[in-house]
C-alpha cells in the first residue's frame, strides 16, 4: 500500500487553549498566535472552564502558564490527559519564570511537551507553537496510516477466511453428491442448527456462525469409499468403522486452520455422531462434554436425514421421526435441545419447514463471513 503524502494541517482550523492567571499574558499570547494566522484561540484564567473546553472539544495545543499557580497547573495538565487518553498526541506548551531542573521534571511527569521562560518572546512562542503542531501533525499521520494499514490486514484476513470456507463448501457439497442427489443435505443442515440456536437464545454472532459450520459437518465422507457410502443393504463391522472415519477425516481436513469459523467445522465434524448417553463415536464424549455446535447439528443432521431418502433407505413420516427424537432425547440427543427444536416442528410442519428452508436457502447459499464479528475473523492461537 503507497503512502499517502503527510500533509499539514490548515492553520486556521487549529485549535489552541491559552490557560494563564494573568490577563496580560493571555492577551499577549492570544495576540502573538492570532497575529501569525491562528484563527482558533480559546483563553481561560479559570482552570476548571479550561478542562470543560478541552472535553467539549479536543485542542491541537495548549498553553499552559505555571508562574503563579504551579502547584494547580500540574493538576490541571494530568486532568486534561486524562480527558484525552487515547489520543495519538496530545501537546501541552508549559510557560514559566522558573524553568529550574525540579520544575520541568515535574512538568514533563505531568505530561508536558515542551518549555518556554517567561517573559515570552514572541518569535520563540511561533517557533515551539509550530514545532508542536508539526509534530502533532506527523503523529496524526501516523495514526491514519496506521489505522489503513489495519483495515487492509483486517481485509485481507477476511478475504482468506471466505476464500477458505467457500472452498471447503465445495468440498462438502461434493461429498454430499455422493448419497444424497439434491446436494441440499448441508445447507438443510445448517439452516435447521441456525434455527435451533436461535431458538434457544444463543447470540447472532454464534447462530450466523453455526449456519456457516454446520454445513461442514460431513465433509470428511469424501474419504469414504463409494461402496460403502452408497450401499443399499446393512454395513459390515469393518464397513461401519469405514463410515464412522468419516468424522476423524472431517477433524482434520478442518482443524488445520486458523479461522474460529473454521474450528468450530473442525468440531462439529468431529463431534456430531457423538451422543448425550456417551455412546457415540468417535471419542465416546458424553453429555456437556460434547462441543455444543455438535450437539445442536446432532439434531438437525439426524431430523434431515430421517426425512429424506438416502440409497440405503426411504424417508421417513414426520410422525415417526418427532417420535424417535423424543424417544432419544436423553440418549442420543441433549435433552435441554430437544424440546425447543420439537416446537420449531410443530409451529411450521414439515411442510411449511421445507418451504421456509428452501427460501431461505436461495439467499444464504453464497458465503459471506464479513457479517460476522471481528473475533470470529482473526484467527485464534491453537
Amino acid at each position: 500500500m503507497k503512502d499517502a503524502p503527510m500533509m499539514e494541517l490548515p492553520i486556521e482550523t487549529l485549535s489552541i487553549i491559552i490557560l494563564d492567571s494573568r490577563d496580560p499574558t493571555i492577551q499577549f499570547l492570544r495576540l502573538a498566535l492570532e497575529s501569525a494566522g491562528y484563527e482558533d484561540v480559546r483563553a481561560f484564567t479559570d482552570s476548571a472552564a479550561a478542562l470543560a473546553a478541552c472535553m467539549e472539544r479536543r485542542p491541537d495545543l495548549v498553553l499552559l502558564g505555571l508562574t503563579t499557580v504551579p502547584s494547580d497547573g500540574l493538576t490541571v495538565m494530568k486532568d486534561m490527559l486524562e480527558a484525552a487518553a487515547g489520543e495519538f498526541y496530545f501537546p501541552i506548551l508549559v510557560l514559566a519564570d522558573d524553568l529550574s531542573c525540579d520544575t520541568k521534571l515535574q512538568a514533563l511527569l505531568a505530561g508536558a511537551k515542551d518549555f518556554l521562560p517567561e517573559p515570552v518572546d514572541a518569535a520563540e512562542l511561533l517557533l515551539r507553537v509550530h514545532m508542536l503542531l508539526k509534530t502533532r501533525a506527523l503523529y496524526k499521520h501516523l495514526d491514519t496510516q496506521n489505522r489503513a494499514l489495519e483495515n487492509a490486514v483486517e481485509q485481507r484476513i477476511r478475504d482468506l477466511a471466505e476464500a477458505e470456507v467457500k472452498i471447503l463448501h465445495r468440498l462438502a457439497i461434493a461429498s454430499e453428491y455422493r448419497d444424497d442427489e439434491t446436494g441440499q443435505h448441508t445447507q438443510r443442515v445448517g439452516l435447521l442448527s441456525a434455527m435451533l440456536a436461535q431458538q434457544v437464545g444463543s447470540p447472532a454472532k454464534e447462530v450466523e456462525l453455526l449456519r456457516i459450520a454446520a454445513p461442514l459437518h460431513d465433509v470428511g465422507k469424501i474419504g469414504v469409499p463409494d461402496k460403502i457410502l452408497r450401499k443399499s443393504g446393512k454395513l459390515s463391522r469393518q464397513e461401519f468403522q469405514l463410515m464412522q472415519s468419516h468424522t476423524v477425516i472431517g477433524g482434520q481436513i478442518l482443524g488445520s486452520s486458523p479461522f474460529a469459523v473454521l474450528q468450530m467445522a473442525a468440531q462439529i465434524a468431529r463431534s456430531h455422531h457423538e451422543r448425550w448417553d456417551g455412546a457415540g463415536y468417535p471419542d465416546g464424549l458424553a453429555g456437556e462434554a460434547i462441543p455444543f455446535a455438535a450437539r445442536v447439528t446432532a439434531i438437525a443432521d439426524a431430523f434431515d436425514a430421517l426425512t429424506h431418502p438416502r440409497p440405503y433407505k426411504e424417508a421417513w413420516s414426520l410422525e415417526k421421526t418427532i417420535l424417535t427424537i423424543e424417544a432419544e432425547s436423553g440418549r442420543h440427543f441433549d435433552p435441554s435441545l430437544v424440546p425447543p427444536f420439537l416446537s420449531l416442528l410443530r409451529a411450521d410442519g414439515l411442510h411449511k419447514l421445507a418451504n421456509r428452508l428452501s427460501g431461505e436457502n436461495r439467499y444464504t447459499n453464497h458465503i459471506d463471513i464479513r457479517v460476522l464479528d471481528e473475533s470470529v475473523l482473526i484467527p485464534k492461537p491453537r
